[in-house]
């Protein structure tokens, strides 16, 4: 393919990808070591209680910020360097945690706090998600050809939903008098209240997720099985291995470079989970990174925005994509070295 043909291919997506993309992440990379503050002055204002004779009027000074020429506030950006990550990691809060033994303390601190719920919640949800839709592809390849269009419809409804009403269904169901929660609390004859307690709420948000997503990797893992060598499954059938051991030796061996792209979709899919934090209205108890960020994003009282931190949790969350993504990308790697050989 001669080179201006491949350019004119490629050219439109590259520009898009660094227009929408590269220039993007710069921005927000830069931002993470600016600090970007409204200019104040302080005014006297003069208030004055209703009425004419009795009327008294009281001078004080407020500080308020400085209204442009455009009618928007002056603002000024000054760089602190690391400031804004040292703002959101607090690791003065965590040594002394350290050093007092109390290590229960650093999941206060709301970046680790949200750092453990994202770690826990995107390694969890993986295996459960691969064995989950390992389990339904087999189950439905091994299915009479009449049952396998109706199983395959219901088995991808849940992937179908969009993520915050898949997740708002879950949470109607368990909360309050809740159809699910009223059925346990006849059976158990004791009041349940499933989202007073953080734990209980993990619990559903890895339900939902496994519920959510393990349609997407049945699917793959069904088109994968389509492709297994029925000579060589004989062959071990003939020599007397057992279903597991078929399915160990033969079947995931063969399954394995799509496992490792569904573990690469799902570590990064789930390192930035939101729609269940929003879903669930979990923050008073839960909250992840990603979560983080908005909220760091979200106008105070005074119509203040935290960019700078904002910008910097952005940043370390990307940076804890690329950490787990190591291992899949090297496997995908070591893979791609060994077929090319």
């Amino acid at each position: 393919m001669k080179f201006k043909t491949f350019a004119a291919f490629v050219g439109p997506s590259v520009f898009m990808m660094f227009l929408f993309i590269a220039l993007p992440l710069i921005s927000v990379f830069m931002q993470s070591f600016q600090v970007t503050q409204p200019v104040m002055q302080n005014i006297e204002v003069e208030t004055c209680t209703p009425g004419f004779l009795t009327q008294t009027c009281v001078t004080e000074q407020k500080t308020v910020p400085v209204i442009g020429e455009d009618g928007k506030t002056v603002t000024t950006t000054e760089w602190t360097g690391l400031q804004s990550y040292r703002n959101v990691l607090q690791m003065d809060k965590v040594w002394g945690a350290v050093s007092s033994g109390r290590l229960g303390d650093i999941l206060q601190i709301d970046f680790w706090k949200a750092l453990r719920f994202t770690l826990m919640f995107t390694l969890v949800t993986l295996p459960l998600v691969i064995g989950v839709g390992l389990l339904i592809a087999l189950t439905v390849n091994n299915a009479a050809k009449s049952l396998r269009g109706p199983v395959i419809f219901v088995s991808l409804l849940p992937f179908i939903i969009t993520p915050v009403i898949g997740s708002l269904s879950i949470y109607w169901l368990f909360v309050g008098d809740g159809i699910i929660t009223r059925m346990m609390e006849q059976w158990s004859g004791t009041n349940i209240s499933m989202f007073a307690q953080a734990w209980t709420i993990e619990l559903l948000m890895y339900f939902y997720r496994v519920w959510h997503v393990a349609p997407f990797a049945f699917v793959i893992f069904y088109a994968g099985l389509q492709t297994v060598n029925m000579d060589t499954l004989e062959s071990a059938v003939i020599d007397g291995a057992s279903r597991f051991e078929r399915l160990r030796h033969v079947i995931v061996p063969h399954l394995m470079p799509l496992i490792v792209f569904i573990a690469l979709i799902h570590l990064m899919d789930c390192y930035r989970v939101f729609d269940e934090i929003i879903g669930f209205r979990s923050q008073a108890h839960v909250i992840s990174l990603q979560w983080l960020t908005v909220d760091f994003l979200t106008p105070d009282d005074a119509g203040n925005r935290a960019i700078s931190r904002a910008a910097a949790s952005a940043m370390l969350t990307m940076i804890g994509i690329v950490f787990l993504l190591i291992w899949p990308l090297r496997r995908t790697w070591r893979d791609h070295k060994g077929g090319a050989h």
